[in-house]
């Protein structure tokens, strides 16, 4: 829904950016019983061939590889994000924060400095002056996914993203000690996205917003049963957000 939101032009372009990395994602975590690094393999020689000649056969590769070249989005961004699915295909546990801040770098911050790209459209001053902003919001949104996800993660993936978690146990205050985190990138994030041009900043905030939402469900929810479930907001208050994001932007309170 925020994405809807965007201007024509921008919106497509972000459509573009997350269909090419939602496929890498999909290839790591749900193409179960394939040959998983020689597909990833293969959509990495595509994505070089499209990026290189401005053409594939792949629909989701062409439409990214036009976006690449019309918003000049950084080739060692696309390159940090592949290396992160790579770890995705043989990498279980991250024991240190140094190494999961590597792996967010690659799979969240990067995709959000390509967003920012089209957001600015060319205004380079504009992109360096939201770069720290933007791999904030990635980190956040990133973090809080794995928080929510640590059920599924654990039991279908065999993946543990978070270093405070030992032996499959979530203590209070380690959980409490990644909340701290989270509020400190949100914090960060929302600093640039009061200064994004245009219609972004609708359409960044509803998705800031919703996410502010689920942590919020997130840190009223046990160690034990975020361990267990899949924390939701449901559709009401979805678009309860909607509508309260919406009135924010048209009186210009953020």
């Amino acid at each position: 829904m925020a994405t809807s939101l965007l201007e024509k032009e921008k919106r497509k372009a972000i459509y573009a950016i997350y269909g090419f990395v939602r496929l890498a994602d999909e290839i790591v975590d749900s193409f179960h019983g394939f040959d998983k690094p020689f597909l990833l393999n293969n959509l990495e020689e595509q994505l070089h061939y499209a990026l290189q000649n401005g053409i594939s056969a792949n629909p989701i590769l062409a439409a990214f590889a036009r976006t690449v070249k019309k918003y000049h989005i950084d080739n060692d961004h696309i390159q940090a994000f592949m290396q992160s699915m790579k770890y995705d295909l043989t990498k279980t546990d991250y024991t240190s924060n140094e190494e999961l801040n590597s792996y967010i770098y690659g799979s969240a911050n990067v995709v959000g400095l390509m967003c920012l790209k089209v957001f600015c459209n060319g205004d380079q001053t504009h992109y360096d002056k939201l770069e720290f902003s933007a791999q904030k919001l990635g980190a956040a949104f990133q973090k809080v996914n794995f928080l929510r996800d640590l059920d599924k993660d654990k039991k279908e993936l065999g993946r543990n993203y978070f270093p405070e978690i030992w032996d499959n146990t979530l203590k209070i205050d380690n959980k409490q000690r990644i909340e701290q985190s989270i509020e400190d990138d949100f914090n960060e994030a929302w600093k640039g996205i009061k200064q994004l041009p245009g219609r972004a900043k609708l359409a960044v905030a509803i998705a800031y917003f919703y996410y502010r939402a689920l942590f919020g469900k997130i840190k009223q929810t046990t160690p034990e049963r975020l361990m267990a479930e899949r924390v939701r907001v449901n559709n009401l208050n979805k678009y309860l957000i909607l509508l309260k994001v919406g009135m924010m932007y048209k009186t210009r309170l953020f």
